[in-house]
Formats: structure tokens, sequence, C-alpha cells
């Protein structure tokens, strides 16, 4: 009997939020996915078991470069960060796309800036998405869900539930160490920490030593109810993050910069930078990093 029919799809495997092979966030991108069903979308994510795996299509909307779909290893998500940076990665690198162009993805079209870092380096940024900021959530029922003490959460910050087209809950700790000691509890995944289905829990402190004219964070984020237990670079949660600083008076409401360092738990330093640009219509957040290629491989499908 002859073999059945294969269908082959190659991808790329990228880390992203970082300069430094095998740090930052690893991502897969399919750059011709026309063909795989939902379904078959959803077992490759699965079966690599990365944060999230990314199929790109011809577009919808003739002002994007391409059209991106995030899985994680669990669902489609409207909207991610990390995969919207190393996307933006792939697709300029194979349409010679620079400047400014626009991916589409389940939220909308994602404006993408590209330039350079100080040393060269190719950096990429997201403009994010309109933001949603929704009920706040007990600081004891945080703290109990993270293995924490209340005392390790910022008394002027109550945790609040933000999105950018995927929704996340924001606790304000008081330290980096307590950003240390927050444990990814089964109970994340189990228990509503609100009225809508979020898709983590982003714990964060300023970075020390403080002062009053460095912004930077230090953070963590833990996403078992996706499959992720802690992701190393979350870049959906940093235009909330700004958001939500904002709303409660942590950052000036004037053009800023500043970074947010995560993954160093889990020996994956990332590495997110922020620009705030204040203008007539309110503040435009947006979120860049740099990418490295790492990998590429084929993924074999039966036959159709």
């Amino acid at each position: 009997m002859a073999p059945e029919s294969e269908r082959r799809y190659d991808y790329q495997l990228l880390d992203v939020f970082t300069k430094t092979r095998f740090e930052g966030n690893p991502l897969a991108v399919f750059p011709f996915a026309r063909g795989p069903s939902d379904v078959e979308m959803q077992c490759i994510a699965g079966e690599l078991n990365l944060s999230e795996t990314v199929f790109l299509l011809e577009p919808v909307d003739a002002r994007a470069a391409a059209k991106a779909r995030i899985f994680t290893p669990r669902r489609e998500l409207d909207f991610a960060g990390h995969p919207t940076i190393g996307t933006a990665f792939v697709v300029s690198n194979l349409k010679a796309q620079r400047g400014r162009f626009a991916l589409e993805e389940n939220v909308g079209l994602v404006p993408i800036d590209t330039d350079t870092d100080a040393d060269g380096y190719p950096m990429f940024w997201l403009t994010t998405p309109p933001l949603k900021f929704f009920e706040t959530v007990d600081p004891v029922h945080c703290a109990k869900l993270l293995g924490l003490s209340v005392d390790d959460i910022t008394p002027e910050c109550q945790p609040q539930l933000v999105s950018a087209g995927s929704p996340m809950l924001f606790v304000h700790l008081v330290s980096m160490e307590a950003v240390d000691r927050a444990a990814a509890r089964p109970e994340l995944a189990s228990q509503p920490v609100g009225s809508i289905d979020s898709v983590g829990t982003y714990v964060f402190a300023r970075k020390e030593p403080q002062s009053s004219t460095s912004f930077d964070v230090y953070a963590r984020m833990f996403a078992p109810q996706t499959g992720i237990a802690e992701d190393p670079a979350t870049g959906g949660a940093i235009g909330p993050l700004a958001g939500y600083l904002l709303a409660h008076g942590k950052l000036p409401r004037k053009p800023l910069a500043f970074t947010s360092e995560q993954g160093v738990k889990m020996g994956r330093r990332s590495l997110l930078h922020v620009r705030i640009d204040a203008g007539t219509g309110g503040e435009t957040i947006k979120v860049g990093g740099c990418v490295v290629a790492i990998a590429h491989g084929t993924f074999v499908l039966n036959g159709a």
C-alpha cells in the first residue's frame, strides 16, 4: 500500500525580547500557513508546547502586510505581544518591510514600527490596541492565589483586570523579592478572579534601587489557565501595565520610556521596552523589543 500523502509546513523558531540566544520568549512562526484547519493549528500549538505559535495567512484587510493567528497550547488569542513582535521580525525579513506596516490579528490592525537600538540591532515596536479596564480584585484573594501575604501587595494600587485584547490581572507588589516569592499556584487555573475570563496574572514591582526618574519594573507572568505555568516575556501585558500605572497615578502623564525585565527566575531573561507618547487624543503606548532567530523546521501533517 502506498504511503499516505503528506502536507509539510515550514516554521521558524525565534527568541523574542532578547538579543541573546536561549533567553527571551520562544516563538514558532509558520510563515506560509494556508492549509491547516483550525483544529490542526491548535494541535500543532499543543504539540510544540510554546507560550504561543503563530500561523501567517494572507490578510483580509489590504492595509496589512499579513494576517497572524495566535495560539497557546490550549486556545486561540485575539492579541498577544511577543507573537506580534516575533511575527513583525519574520514579515520584515520575508517582505522587506521597513519603517511602518501593520499586522492583521483577531483584535484588528496592529501598527508596527521598526528602528534600531543604540548598538544598531533591529527593534520592532507594536502600538498597543485600545485598553479596557475591568473591576478591581480583592488583594486578600490575590495574595492567597499567589502564595503571598497581603502585605506584599502595594496598598495604594488595587489589583485590577485590564485588557488590550487578552484580559490579565495586574498585581503591584512591594518589592522584587516579593515578585520572586510569588508562586504559580494551581488555583490560578481553576478559580475565577473576576467577571471576565483572564488569561493570566501579571505580578510586578519597581526595580531597585528606586528613583524618581526611573520607572523600570521587574515582573513575572503566570498563565496556567492557558497551559503556560509561567511566561518568560508577555508583550501583551506591557501596554495594559502602562495604562494601569497611569490610571493609578504611578507614572507621570508625559512622554516617557521604561523597561520591564521578565523571565529571570526561569533562566530566560527578557527585556521589554515601553514608550508612552502624549497626544491630544490621550496616550499612545508602544511596546518594543529585539528578536533572535534560533532554528527552522518542518511540521508534517497527514494528507487532505
